[in-house]
């Protein structure tokens, strides 16, 4: 597999399960996403270290890794070294959960057919494991709305962010628009993580879609979303999405 072929899969995936901003057109067609933020687990095989080489072949090369201890999540900053959309690939640390929860959604990952849980393309899948009863999810809503996500959903694509400025438009021309599509703005816990000061960041929820859980009962979820970005600086040389998360959030890369 090629970047491209990734890059369209993650895509495909992403639009194929929120079908109402795969229906925007904000934007020129030719114009890419700035980046790509993707959810995974600290559990093999979908903890980031068994996904890097994967997105190192694609080409990636990690420029910075970040933690927030206070959200339970490690995140890895991947530039595609050209004009492609940048990776953020943010891990849940399960054991930050308590007990229950932390068993409950491993569980649910132990359950994953062994020939779902190998290859290039374990980030746009879909979930290799079970759906679980409406019961367990809100359970794990409770405990870190990043569990009940992961837990429907599987390692994915969560949202993406497009950058106003290379548009040609002000980020604030758009809020109509997106307001009219139907999408409500998110606060910080729905965007997952802290935003540098450096930008100007909104994030907007996806429409609720319909889902059947494990015991056939039907329940409408938020499942992602998409986020507007815009350096505060223009003259600036980083791309928005190297700019993305507070500098003190930094930690230093292992050798």
């Amino acid at each position: 597999m090629q970047r491209d072929e990734f890059l369209q899969q993650l895509w495909l995936d992403y639009i194929h399960c929120h079908p109402d901003i795969g229906a925007l057109s904000l934007w020129p067609l030719e114009q890419r996403a700035e980046y790509y933020v993707l959810v995974t687990l600290n559990r093999v095989p979908y903890q980031a270290q068994r996904l890097l080489p994967a997105l190192y072949h694609f080409g990636y090369r990690r420029v910075s890794r970040h933690a927030m201890a206070d959200r339970g999540i490690l995140a890895n900053v991947l530039s595609p070294g050209n004009d492609d959309a940048w990776l953020i690939l943010i891990e849940l640390q399960l054991d930050t959960l308590t007990q229950a929860p932390r068993q409950q959604l491993e569980a649910l990952v132990n359950r994953s057919h062994p020939q779902d849980s190998c290859g290039q393309n374990l980030l746009s899948r879909g979930r290799p494991w079970p759906m679980p009863d409406w019961a367990t999810y809100q359970k794990l809503h409770e405990a870190h709305p990043l569990a009940a996500w992961l837990a429907i959903m599987g390692p994915r694509m969560h949202h993406v962010g497009f950058d106003c400025q290379r548009s040609g438009h002000d980020i604030a021309e758009y809020t109509d628009v997106i307001a009219e599509a139907g999408l409500k703005p998110g606060d910080q816990t729905h965007a997952l993580l802290p935003i540098s000061p450096l930008l100007d960041h909104r994030y907007y929820a996806c429409c609720t879609q319909r889902a059947v859980f494990a015991a056939g009962d039907e329940h409408r979820v938020t499942t992602g979303g998409l986020a507007l970005v815009q350096k505060r600086l223009s003259g600036t040389r980083e791309r928005a999405a190297e700019l993305l998360l507070p500098q003190h959030t930094r930690c230093e890369l292992s050798a």
